[in-house]
Order: C-alpha cells, then sequence, then structure tokens
C-alpha cells in the first residue's frame, strides 16, 4: 500500500447515514482515525437530522438535504474552531444522525393500579393501557438531554422512561378532562386528548413531540363496576324507586332458589318463609312509597270528580317493624351511592310520619 492511499483512507468526503434497523434515534458516525475533507459532502435523507458537534459542544445543525462542507455552511463550527475564512485544510468533528420518523404502536399501561382522586368517589385505583406515538423534533435538544456520545441510542432503552411519563400524567389528565370516573371507559377517546395534552409538555423537554395518544381499556374498580351495574339497571326499569325495589328482590330470587337447592335455610319450610319475606318486604316497600307520594293525591282528585266533599289525605300506617326495615333498605342504597343524602333524609322523614 502506497503512502498516498494511506493519506487518502484518513480523509472523509461523503457524510450519510442508511437506516439499516428499526428504532434507532440516534447514531454516531465513525471518524476515529479520521479526518473530513473540507469541501466534502454531507447527505441529509429525509426523516433525518444531522448535528456536528466540536469537543463536546453542539455547532451546527442540518436539516434534509445534500451540503458542501465550508466555513460557509459551518458557521458555528467555524467559530468554535477560530478558523480563518480561507482555512481548507481537513478538520476533524463528530456527527451524530438523528432519525425523525415517527415511532409508532410505543406502549404505555398500568402494572399496578394508580390512585387518582374524583370528585364523586374521592380516592379510587383504575387500570389503563393503550398506545403512543413520538418523534424527535429537536435533536440538539435530544443529544443533550438523552443520548449523548453513545454510537447509537433506540427506542427501546428509551421505552422506560417514556412510559413512566406517560403514567405519571394519568391523574392530571383525569383532572383536567372533567369526565366523571364511572363515565371514563365511555369517553375514551376525550381522556387520551386529556393525557396527551398533559404529558405533551415533559416529551418536549426531551427534544421530542408526542404525535398521538389512544386509549384501549380502562379498568373500574370492583366495588365501583357494581355500582355501575346498578345504575344501569335502574335506568333500564327506570328511577321509580319501588320498581327497582322490586327488581332487587327479583335478583335475590335465584340465591334463594341456590339455598332450596343446597338444602339450606331450615329445610322447606324455611326456605319458602324466606321466599315468601322477600317478595312481602318487595312489595311492603313499594307499596309503602308509592302510596305515600301519590295516595292522597288520587283520593282528592276522585272526589273532586264526584262532586263530594274532598277527602283529606290520611297518613298511611305502618307497623315499626316495616318502617325499620324500609330504613335499613334506605340505608343501604344511600351508601352505595345510589341515594343521596337529601332523598335518604325525605323518604326517612316520610316514614317516621307514618308511626304516629
Amino acid at each position: 500500500m502506497g503512502l498516498m492511499d494511506f493519506i487518502k483512507k484518513q480523509f472523509i468526503d461523503i457524510i450519510q447515514w442508511t437506516e439499516d434497523d428499526n428504532g434507532v434515534l440516534a447514531f454516531r458516525y465513525p471518524m476515529q482515525d479520521f479526518e473530513i475533507q473540507y469541501g466534502g459532502s454531507l447527505t441529509v435523507r429525509e426523516s433525518q437530522m444531522a448535528v456536528f458537534v466540536n469537543e463536546g459542544k453542539v455547532a451546527d445543525v442540518f436539516g434534509p438535504g445534500m451540503y458542501k462542507l465550508t466555513t460557509q455552511t459551518l458557521p458555528v463550527l467555524t467559530y468554535l474552531k477560530n478558523w480563518d475564512k480561507l482555512f481548507e485544510s481537513p478538520f476533524k468533528s463528530d456527527v451524530y444522525f438523528f432519525s425523525t420518523r415517527q415511532q409508532t404502536d410505543q406502549r404505555w399501561g398500568t402494572t399496578q393500579p394508580v390512585t387518582i382522586r374524583d370528585k364523586d368517589f374521592g380516592a379510587v385505583r383504575l387500570r389503563a393501557f393503550g398506545n403512543y406515538s413520538y418523534r424527535v423534533v429537536d435533536p440538539k435538544k435530544f443529544h443533550t438531554e438523552i443520548s449523548g456520545t453513545r454510537e447509537r441510542y433506540t427506542v427501546t432503552e428509551l421505552d422506560g422512561q417514556l412510559r413512566g411519563l406517560m403514567l405519571q400524567h394519568i391523574s392530571d389528565a383525569v383532572a383536567q378532562s372533567g369526565i366523571p370516573f364511572l363515565d371514563l371507559a365511555a369517553n375514551q377517546v376525550e381522556f387520551a386528548k386529556a393525557l396527551h395534552e398533559a404529558t405533551a409538555p415533559s416529551f418536549d423537554a426531551l427534544g421530542l413531540k408526542l404525535e398521538m395518544v389512544t386509549l384501549q381499556n380502562v379498568s373500574l374498580p370492583e366495588e365501583l363496576q357494581k355500582i355501575l351495574d346498578q345504575k344501569i339497571g335502574m335506568g333500564m326499569i327506570g328511577q321509580n324507586m319501588g320498581q327497582f325495589l322490586q327488581y332487587q328482590t327479583a335478583q335475590a330470587i335465584p340465591k334463594l332458589a341456590e339455598g332450596v337447592g343446597a338444602g339450606g335455610g331450615g329445610g322447606i319450610a324455611g326456605d319458602a318463609m324466606g321466599l315468601g319475606a322477600g317478595l312481602a318486604l318487595g312489595q311492603t316497600m313499594a307499596q309503602q312509597l308509592q302510596q305515600g307520594l301519590s295516595g292522597a293525591n288520587q283520593a282528592a282528585a276522585q272526589a273532586a270528580a264526584q262532586g263530594a266533599a274532598p277527602i283529606q289525605p290520611q297518613p298511611v300506617s305502618a307497623s315499626a317493624d316495616e318502617v325499620l326495615l324500609l330504613l335499613e333498605k334506605l340505608g343501604d342504597l344511600k351508601a352505595k351511592g345510589i341515594l343521596t343524602d337529601e332523598e335518604f333524609a325525605a323518604k326517612k322523614a316520610e316514614l317516621l310520619k307514618k308511626l304516629s
């Protein structure tokens, strides 16, 4: 090998990067024992950016295109090296390429339930998962904050940190969306939008742009899921309390039947009594509530239609045991969030009047 061949191998005339692997975010061009030829060519392809770094300081940044490397195209590097405008010797510099392609189908999800605060239920725990995508938009910031001087930096290495950022902002997203906790599962698009807005600034601080966030599933705690099921059941039968109590009784019949099949409850007579008591309780509660609200008005309307003197409303009497059973059932509904404190207080006052 001649001397001139050896010298030529020390100079680089063309600098370019062809991405041969998926998921590479940053790539350092191999420059050890090489110098860049003055007037050489730099090729930056679409979906790429290139950065020249001099002694650890980021100098010039190049977008897609082909460049001739001179003092005119490298103004920052020229300043850092104190080059004369007529400088034409080979020079040393680190060159990093960055992929600006969108990194799609990145997964996020809660490995453990996340505690958030809800205006209706206080502190609750949820599980959620979905997808997101991002891209490098500021290679200078990304080089300084994340990739550094590594030969290459990949999506896999960054995955854990970005996943943590997504989970960190779930509580903020719930608060910003204004969506009641029980309605999150039915408003996935709005929740994903709120999560995107809450997390995007954290991505920007790393030189990244959060392009899209999707929510695939939200899992409610078992206790809240039961309340949601009850609300759905009420919605199916209407908001009539008497009908709801009858619905509750009907739901209890299969359990009583199971007891009969298992031989529990003190024999056939005991099972029959339990079943009859359950049905009677449902009927009594429905009749007491409905009669207390509409009985007096119906009697007055009937008397007026017949031209007779108005019948004075008569209080519906009830035994102490029936009232206690009603109060206990209403208290259970209030504890589950189905009745408000005001509704419970009104029904309680109404029932206590019947004891007089």
